[in-house]
């Protein structure tokens, strides 16, 4: 036996996911082990007819306080923590009767369901595991002679090296070391981010995120950049949580772009209207409402049909056939959607290499939650943009107030502008957009961007002018100069919607007067970098 290598004579399992629990214990009784264990861990072990050692037989102390004390003991912990090597160590576990354990098999309560399922505050506070953390903490920093087990995917690699070797190796303690203080990190990020929520704690002395790997990525935004995928613990329906029916392996850039179509097709509620949002590179190339899918997808398509090759198509309702077969019509890399229907899933198969994401609902586009940003050497944490256009209060400011179709496309063009990189200008006509300027240095290149846009448009559709003849416009931004919003004259608007806020406003509202346009201000800014 080589000198890195440990053998494993006793075991402490106590587990609350008893997944592969009786077969892995099975396999370690095999192999000479003997097992320690605890609660319901003992009985589920027991009841499969192996033999098995209750933690309180090793203290001399019985579970006590409905469990929250039974293995923070010496006799625990000393048989984990002593060094096999160090004399003094070996001393006292002698001195004190105190048998080594080689392997420690934990996973902790289930806090971040328990929180999933909006449980009480009191029964939330149980599901924090106390001995759990302290085991795996306790046998990671000694995994110079103990491995730590902290999910049953770990189970085949430890069973398959003590019987290989008679025991672990030093490499796989290592790993199985590393991934325990992760998991540990994790949950008691979990914690403490709902002890903020619960208090109202909006900027915390120290704020900790952690995620569980969904999966290794090729490489990032760039073939040169590593990447991975990490769920957290929000439950939100989106691109972590779908299930992929068909495609090959997602991107850093299809994943980012995925999450950025789907938020944006959630602010039209499905029972309200059909909505499609088509992507690329993280912003909207169209979006439209319909009466149904197909014909939300062809009034979204025809505002870029250029940028839409290649791109992201979201949708808020299940994926029909008729849709889908739309869809698959020209190059697409993702097509996400709550569900789908058998008939629409086989119609996108015949595009071997599409994705087709099914989340099995739309997150709440007003539900709160915390977006995060990395700077050099610090992170910025912010609450979710979750104001809804379906829930300010406009104020007209001009001498003309907008018809009733103006305020529909008004509302319609601010809530895509809510999901589009700033400076913003979008164009909007029934229900659609017909122009999107997306991330200009300054306001009025964005309105000129999109009119330009529009111009394409309609000369690939074979239209007599742009739509943007008669439309509305969005600016996700006060208006600093009137020169952005005569920009938008120039392009046809007849209607404005804005934050309002600067201090040339009167300006701006004598230019959209003199214009004959209407413009409601929101008083609700969306600046989105």
């Amino acid at each position: 036996m080589t000198a890195d290598i440990r053998p494993v004579t006793r075991a402490l399992l106590s587990v609350s996911d008893k997944t592969g629990l009786v077969p892995f214990a099975t396999a370690l009784v095999a192999h000479g082990v003997e097992l320690v264990s605890t609660g319901g861990t003992a009985k589920a072990i027991a009841e499969a007819g192996l033999p098995v050692k209750d933690v309180s037989d090793l203290t001399g102390f019985p579970e006590m306080m409905d469990g929250r004390v039974k293995t923070l003991h010496p006799k625990v912990h000393g048989g984990i923590l002593a060094i096999r090597a160090d004399a003094g160590h070996q001393a006292s576990l002698a001195e004190h009767a105190i048998a080594p354990i080689d392997l420690v098999v934990v996973n902790l309560y289930p806090f971040e369901a328990t929180v999933a399922r909006k449980a009480d505050f009191d029964e939330t506070i149980e599901n924090i595991d106390i001995g759990g953390p302290a085991l795996i903490r306790g046998a990671a920093k000694n995994h110079g002679d103990v491995a730590v087990v902290v999910e049953a995917a770990d189970y085949e690699a430890v069973l398959n090296e003590i019987a290989a070797h008679g025991g672990t190796t030093l490499p796989l303690r290592r790993k199985l070391a590393q991934k325990a203080y992760a998991r540990t990190a994790a949950y008691d990020a979990a914690i403490s981010n709902w002890f903020a929520r619960e208090l109202k704690e909006e900027a915390p002395a120290f704020r900790a995120f952690g995620g569980k790997l969904i999966e290794a990525l090729r490489y990032g935004e760039n073939p040169h950049q590593s990447a991975a995928f990490y769920a957290s613990d929000e439950i939100r329906p989106g691109v972590a949580t779908a299930r992929q029916v068909q495609g090959k392996q997602l991107s850093y850039n299809n994943i980012n772009d995925t999450d950025a179509a789907f938020e944006a097709v959630a602010e039209f509620h499905p029972a309200r209207t059909a909505a499609v949002v088509i992507v690329k590179h993280a912003n909207p190339c169209g979006v439209a409402e319909g009466a149904s899918l197909a014909e939300a997808y062809a009034k979204a398509l025809a505002c870029d049909p250029v940028s839409a090759f290649g791109g992201i198509i979201a949708v808020n309702r299940t994926l029909d056939a008729a849709s889908a077969r739309a869809m698959v019509e020209i190059f697409t890399e993702v097509i996400v959607a709550p569900d789908a229907t058998e008939e629409a899933i086989a119609v996108v198969a015949s595009k071997k290499n599409l994705r087709l994401l099914l989340t099995g609902a739309l997150p709440d586009p007003r539900a709160p939650g915390l977006t995060v940003k990395t700077v050099a050497g610090g992170l910025l944490v912010q609450g979710r943009d979750n104001a809804s256009a379906d829930d300010l209060d406009l104020k007209v400011v001009t001498k003309r107030a907008p018809t009733e179709r103006e305020l529909t496309d008004l509302r319609f063009a601010f809530r895509v502008a809510k999901h589009v990189k700033s400076n913003t200008i979008i164009y909007a006509k029934d229900l659609a957009t017909v122009g999107i300027g997306a991330g200009q240095m300054s306001r009025v290149d964005s309105a000129r961007i999109a009119a330009r846009k529009a111009l394409d448009a309609a000369e690939a559709l074979g239209l007599a002018e742009p739509l943007t003849k008669g439309s509305v416009v969005a600016s996700d931004a006060f208006f600093p100069f009137a020169d952005g919003l005569l920009a938008a004259v120039e392009a046809g608007a007849t209607a404005v919607i804005q934050p309002g806020g600067s201090m040339r406003d009167n300006e701006v509202i004598a230019a959209a007067d003199a214009a004959g346009l209407a413009m409601v201000f929101t008083g609700v800014r969306h600046f989105r970098h």
